[in-house]
């Protein structure tokens, strides 16, 4: 039996061995020739910080890149810096609450789907251009992702025929 330094020395030789070929396939993936999907990000506001982490782990699990904040006045910025795809915001929040906050940014921005969440207001009593109004509580997340998946499609628009190579027919003959 090997001494045991001689042992550790072959399990850390092992181990390395791994991970440079881990490392190469993470290099050189297997299709080529097919792009990475974009994430889609997501601003989500929420004045209640155990709700907003919650939402943003929910979302971050699914693929989405969040940027959460806490204040509607925070959340304008980001979105003026770009590449916001979708916003989700809590309809009372100090300072902008959530439909003002919608409002500013759909002058900035029409086609960008936003979801406005409430935890007192029933969904006839609002006045907002959000595209989807849910009430905490009355929601499964489930319904949230998939509401999520809906308003991202919408504003993507219909699949473009992707161009594809015709394929070639078998070709059944004498040589």
């Amino acid at each position: 039996m090997l001494p045991f330094s001689m042992q550790f020395a072959l399990y850390i030789l092992h181990i390395e061995k791994s991970i440079f070929w881990l490392d190469r396939l993470t290099l050189l993936p297997a299709d080529c020739g097919r792009l990475m999907k974009p994430k889609r990000t997501i601003l989500s506001v929420d004045d209640n910080e155990q709700s907003l982490s919650h939402r943003k782990i929910m979302l971050e699990t699914r693929g989405y890149r969040v940027a959460s904040f806490s204040r509607g006045e925070d959340a304008l910025e980001r979105f003026v810096q770009g590449g916001v795809d979708l916003v989700i915001a809590d309809m009372a929040m100090p300072g902008i609450d959530g439909p003002q906050l919608i409002a500013k940014i759909k002058e900035l921005s029409p086609q960008t789907p936003a979801i406005l969440i409430s935890s007192k207001v029933r969904i006839y009593d609002h006045d907002s251009q959000a595209d989807v109004f849910l009430t905490k509580g009355m929601y499964s997340p489930a319904d949230l992702l998939e509401r999520v998946r809906l308003l991202l499609i919408r504003k993507r628009g219909p699949k473009r025929l992707q161009h594809r190579p015709p394929l070639m027919a078998r070709q059944v003959g004498v040589a």
